[in-house]
C-alpha cells in the first residue's frame, strides 16, 4: 500500500528531528539533485488563477520516480481565518506508475522553501554574512530564519513588517530560539547594514516593498513573496542594477520578479553555479539577487527527503488508495457482485 504521512505525523517528525536539523538536510539534498538539473523533466506549473488566488500544480521527474505538488496561494486568506498557502503531494514510481508515498506539504514547503533560500544564499551570499533583514514577518520568516542559522550561522534578524502583530508573532516564536532580533518602524531601517534582504511579504499586487536606492553594493536579495503573474516586490531598477539568479527561468519570467522586464533580460538559473557552469557572485561590490518562486524539483527532494526519515517507523501509516484486484485485468471482480437469484 501507499505509504502516508499527515499533519499530525509531520508535526511529530518535525519536533523529533527538529526543524533546523531537517531544513539542513533538505540544503545538502537540494544542492546534488539541482547539480543534476537536466536529468529532470521541466515545465512551467499549471495554475489555475482566480481575482483572490491561484490553485497550482507542479510536477517533475527524473525518469526513476515522478512526483507532483498541489499547493493554493490566497493572499486573503488569513484575514478570513484560513492559511494563505496549503499543499500535499506525492511521489510515484515511474516503472508501474503507482503512488508509493503521500504527503501533507504546507509545513514541508515551508521547509524546503527556506532551504532553497539557504542553498542559494550560501554561494552567493556575501562571505561571512552576519545579519539578515526581513522584510515580511508571516508564517514563512521563522523557517527563513532558522535556514539562515544552520547553513549560514546567521543569528543577528532585523525585521519589518506592515502588522505589528506579525512582527510580536515572530519574537514570540524566535527569541527563545537564541536570536537576536531587531524590530525596525521602515524598510529602509531594517536593512541598512544587513549582508542579506529578505523580502516575503503576500499582496497579490505588483508592489515596490524594496527600492533601489535603498540597496547597498555587495548584498544578496532574497525576494521570494513575489510567486504569480501580477505580485511582485521589487524595484525593477535593482534588478537592472544587479545579478538576477532563478529556479526555473521559463517558469520565472510569468510569475516572478523578472515578470517586470524585458524577455531576453539576463538571469541565470542557480543550477549552473553548483555545476560550475557560472561563476556565482563575482565581486564584493555585486549586488545578487535570487528570484524564487519555487519549483517542483525541489518538492521532489522534499518529499524524498520526508519519505527517507520517516521510513520504517509509526510516523508512517498505509492507505488504502489503489484498486488493486487478484487478476490485473478484472477490476470489477473487487465489487464482489453476484447475480440476482
Amino acid at each position: 500500500m501507499t505509504q502516508f504521512v499527515g499533519v499530525e505525523n509531520m508535526v511529530r517528525w518535525i519536533q523529533r528531528d527538529g526543524v533546523e536539523p531537517i531544513i539542513v538536510k533538505m540544503v545538502g539534498a537540494l544542492e546534488q539533485d539541482f547539480a543534476r538539473w537536466e536529468q529532470f523533466e521541466r515545465t512551467p506549473r499549471l495554475a489555475s488563477h482566480s481575482p483572490i488566488g491561484v490553485i497550482e500544480l507542479m510536477p517533475t521527474t527524473d525518469g526513476e520516480q515522478y512526483s507532483f505538488k498541489y499547493v493554493n496561494g490566497h493572499p486573503s486568506n488569513p484575514a478570513r481565518g484560513f492559511q494563505t498557502v496549503t499543499a500535499f503531494g506525492a511521489l510515484a514510481d515511474v516503472d508501474n506508475g503507482y503512488p508509493v508515498f503521500v504527503a501533507e506539504m504546507t509545513l514541508l514547503t515551508a521547509m524546503r522553501t527556506a532551504a532553497i533560500s539557504a542553498m542559494v544564499a550560501k554561494h552567493l551570499a556575501p562571505t561571512n554574512s552576519q545579519t539578515m533583514a526581513m522584510i515580511g514577518t508571516g508564517s514563512q520568516a521563522e523557517f527563513q530564519a532558522l535556514a539562515m542559522r544552520g547553513t549560514l550561522g546567521i543569528e543577528n534578524l532585523v525585521v519589518y513588517d506592515v502588522d505589528p502583530g506579525a512582527v510580536e508573532k515572530f519574537w514570540r516564536n524566535m527569541e527563545p530560539l537564541g536570536f537576536s532580533i531587531t524590530s525596525c518602524s521602515s524598510t529602509s531601517e531594517a536593512i541598512l547594514g544587513a549582508d542579506i534582504i529578505t523580502t516575503c511579504t503576500a499582496d497579490k499586487q505588483l508592489a515596490t516593498v524594496l527600492h533601489s536606492n535603498q540597496v547597498a553594493p555587495g548584498v544578496h536579495i532574497n525576494a521570494i513573496g513575489g510567486d504569480c503573474p501580477g505580485k511582485t516586490e521589487l524595484d525593477v531598477e535593482i534588478l537592472r542594477g544587479g545579478s538576477v539568479f532563478v529556479e526555473f527561468e521559463e517558469q520565472t519570467r510569468i510569475e516572478g520578479e523578472i515578470q517586470q522586464m524585458d524577455a531576453d533580460s539576463p538571469v541565470t538559473e542557480f543550477w549552473k553555479v553548483l555545476t560550475g557552469d557560472h561563476p556565482g557572485r563575482v565581486s564584493d561590490e555585486e549586488i545578487t539577487i535570487f528570484d524564487s518562486v519555487g519549483f517542483a524539483i525541489a518538492d521532489f527532494v522534499a518529499l524524498k527527503v520526508c519519505q527517507a526519515e520517516t521510513a520504517g517507523t509509526d510516523l508512517q501509516a498505509k492507505i488504502d488508495i489503489i484498486a488493486e484486484p487478484d487478476d490485473p485485468k478484472d477490476l470489477f471482480s473487487l465489487l464482489k457482485i453476484n447475480a440476482p437469484v
